[in-house]
């Protein structure tokens, strides 16, 4: 019998005397099926307006929005992890809600966070939690604090193009030497090793890797700096300097750029892989375990870890043996305050819908759906929206 397998939920405790405390902050382990992948509503070219942020300290106060007979416009922007599903849980939405438009543009998660604290969008997107910096940024203009609520997760894979490798395996030595550039060569013997049968060509490895500010860059680089020991030597962050490598924007550029170029290899999220139909190759675990990626594995990832009160969750390297070892969450980042009451209560009524009816799809486009525990502390966090 297969159930569907969310972050967030309660791990399971003998000892029920903290239940409220610990069924918040504790992670569960079901299961669940993917089905095929799909695409929905195409980026948004246009520029977004202003989200109406109400009365920022430099004076600065963003226009209010037209009131179009009912009709109310959200943008956003940011992450390019999870905008696939954002385009489709935001156009179906669309469908049901024919009064709320919303447009999302997949600039990665540093734009995204930029475009936040300008104020030019009604909601930014990170799959990297906002920085101490970014935070007292935010309140220096807004005299706020800024909110960051988690929608889904996912897993970053490393998607290759190797013409007759078939389930390419690749130890902790092997994938930390090539994002290192200390692994030129596909026939390498760190590679070889665990790819008996194999035919792994004498030719050059090409490493590709994002060229913008990314979040899935700074859940990659965390895990490698976490991993990797001293052959990681670049950091962990949003944007750093590349050892090896050519770089591509968004994770779509990501994708098409490794279908183009023979010999590739280079990380990109779960479900960019998957609906490009790119080779992904199994990882080492921190157990020692070789493990494919897929949703169910990369949920795994978080059973156990305990979400913070500010809802940043990072798991840079999962102990569990079954856990596909790089995988995150995703964050929306929203406006405390506003001067359009009504563009606050529609992006709120968004999300509601996102995490509830939108659940299924975030299952069929491969994505890690939050466990009810978790959508409640969402719940309670929108609260503080007005």
């Amino acid at each position: 019998m297969n159930h569907q397998q969310r972050v967030g939920g309660a791990y399971p405790l003998e000892n029920r005397a903290n239940a409220n405390c610990e069924q918040l902050g504790r992670l569960r382990r079901p299961i669940w099926a993917v089905v095929a992948l799909t695409m929905g509503l195409t980026m948004s070219a246009c520029t977004p307006k202003s989200p109406d942020v109400a009365t920022p300290t430099d004076g600065a106060a963003a226009p209010a929005a037209p009131s179009g007979g009912g009709s109310i416009s959200l943008s956003g922007a940011g992450a390019s992890f999870p905008a696939p599903l954002y385009q489709r849980w935001f156009a179906d939405y669309n469908k049901a809600n024919p009064g709320t438009q919303i447009s999302y543009q997949s600039v990665g998660s540093g734009a995204g966070i930029e475009q936040f604290l300008a104020g030019t969008v009604d909601f930014g997107a990170t799959d990297a939690p906002l920085k101490p910096e970014e935070r007292a940024k935010f309140k220096a203009k807004y005299n706020v604090d800024p909110i960051q609520v988690p929608l889904t997760g996912g897993s970053v894979v490393f998607a290759y193009n190797l013409e007759g490798v078939k389930d390419l395996k690749l130890s902790r030595a092997a994938y930390c030497g090539i994002a290192a550039g200390k692994i030129t060569k596909w026939n390498d013997p760190a590679i070889a090793k665990a790819n008996a049968g194999a035919k792994l060509p004498d030719t050059t490895i090409q490493f590709i890797h994002r060229s913008d500010g990314s979040g899935t860059t700074y859940q990659f680089t965390t895990h490698l700096k976490a991993a990797c020991g001293a052959t990681w030597t670049a950091g962990a962050n949003k944007s750093i300097s590349w050892p090896v490598g050519t770089g591509a924007k968004g994770n779509e550029g990501v994708a098409a750029q490794i279908q183009q170029t023979p010999n590739s290899i280079g990380y990109v999220e779960y479900s960019y892989g998957k609906q490009t139909n790119l080779s992904m190759a199994a990882i080492e675990n921190k157990s020692g375990k070789l493990i494919v990626p897929s949703p169910e594995s990369g949920a795994e990832a978080f059973v156990g870890e305990k979400v913070p009160a500010d809802l940043a969750l990072t798991v840079a390297d999962s102990p569990n043996p079954t856990a596909y070892p790089i995988s995150g969450l995703t964050w929306l980042l929203i406006y405390p305050q506003s001067k359009d009451a009504a563009k606050q209560t529609a992006l709120k009524e968004v999300i509601d819908w996102s995490l509830t009816t939108g659940k299924s799809t975030a299952t069929e486009l491969g994505y890690i759906p939050l466990e009810p525990e978790l959508v409640a502390k969402v719940k309670e966090e929108l609260t503080k929206v007005k």
